[in-house]
């Protein structure tokens, strides 16, 4: 294995990881042809095959598996030497990846344009998917920091809560059930749900909430895009758990709304996860700490913003409480000379 290159490994991971060598030399800008020759040599290398080919495909032989963990720690700790070095130049320099559950997509671009607007050379990399997805990319070294909604629990994860984080029911505005004061978990018995996709916190809420209640959705509709569930919802195709930071804009603009439900909103918190044995380098401490002491607050004042949208829609055009009309005087009206 000492006469492996850097690049062969870097091409083994990303194979190993997306199992097609079409898909990996997209990403690494390579031809096919120089993704297999990498491949080849490394094979040569180590005296044993790591893929199995079955037609198109590939997967991963018991060698490649085994390779697999220590090419990930050796490009995982390159990239830490890159960032160590990056940090003798402050922050005026280096690369930061984030992961964020997809909920968080409505939120931290805000958050983050904050932070680069005081660090202005510092690249940011975003990393999507839904609670298990990121927390393996976290636990795999593959991001520096998650952003979830939900704290992980047995992985060697630190993670501090920086702010709140509700979660509603809602329903397009010509739902029945829209207007009600209150509504109880056995007024919802009987609708149709559009739920997120199993590993996604938000459903696992919804599920610890309905089962606490002995209630059980009727899922018409599974979708891992809360924009694909707030079409369906507003299109009358169902009701939907969801957070409250995402639907801020249909919500002033009253193309959807929340239900009152009994119990809602589920107040949770955002949380900011990293590794608990690598230690943060400078970029990423201050990125984090950033978050921490800012995040709330930013998070409100984009929440205010929506609201003045649902404000302005309420009050009438031309501002202020609309007068009375009066009619305009005829030709003959007395107060009116007649034109000769």
């Amino acid at each position: 294995m000492r006469r492996a290159t850097i690049r062969q490994l870097q091409v083994f991971v990303e194979a190993a990881r997306l199992l097609s060598f079409a898909r990996v030399s997209e990403r690494l800008h390579l031809t096919p042809a120089a993704v297999s020759f990498q491949i080849k040599q490394l094979e040569s290398i180590t005296g044993a095959a790591l893929f199995e080919r079955i037609g198109k495909r590939v997967r991963l032989t018991d060698a490649g598996r085994l390779l697999l963990g220590y090419a990930e720690m050796i490009i995982n700790a390159l990239g830490d030497a890159d960032q160590v070095l990056a940090s003798y130049k402050g922050l005026r320099g280096g690369r930061v990846t984030v992961g964020l559950v997809s909920t968080a997509k409505y939120l931290m671009p805000h958050i983050l344009a904050r932070f680069r607007a005081l660090h202005p050379d510092v690249a940011i990399r975003l990393v999507d998917g839904n609670r298990r997805e990121v927390l393996g990319l976290l636990v795999k070294g593959e991001v520096e920091l998650a952003i979830m909604g939900q704290p992980p629990a047995g992985v060697d994860v630190e993670a501090q809560a920086f702010a709140p984080h509700p979660t509603v029911i809602i329903a397009a505005p010509s739902h029945r059930l829209v207007g009600r004061k209150t509504l109880r978990i056995g007024d919802l018995a009987g609708e149709s749900f559009i739920s997120r996709e199993d590993g996604s916190g938000t459903r696992a809420l919804l599920e610890d909430f309905f089962g606490a209640r002995s209630f059980t959705p009727r899922v018409a509709i599974t979708s891992s895009s809360n924009e694909t569930i707030k079409q369906a919802v507003m299109a009358g195709m169902g009701i939907a758990g969801i957070s409250q930071h995402t639907i801020g804009i249909e919500l002033g603009l009253g193309l959807l709304k929340a239900l009152p439900v009994e119990g809602l909103p589920l107040m949770r918190a955002w949380f900011i996860a990293h590794r608990r044995r690598m230690p943060l380098m400078p970029l990423h401490a201050a990125l984090r700490n950033f978050i921490v002491a800012e995040g709330r607050g930013i998070i409100e004042e984009l929440e205010q913003s929506y609201a003045t949208i649902l404000i302005a829609r309420r009050e009438p055009r031309g501002g202020g409480r609309r007068s009375k009309r009066t009619r305009r005087p005829s030709s003959d009206h007395p107060t009116r000379k007649r034109a000769k």
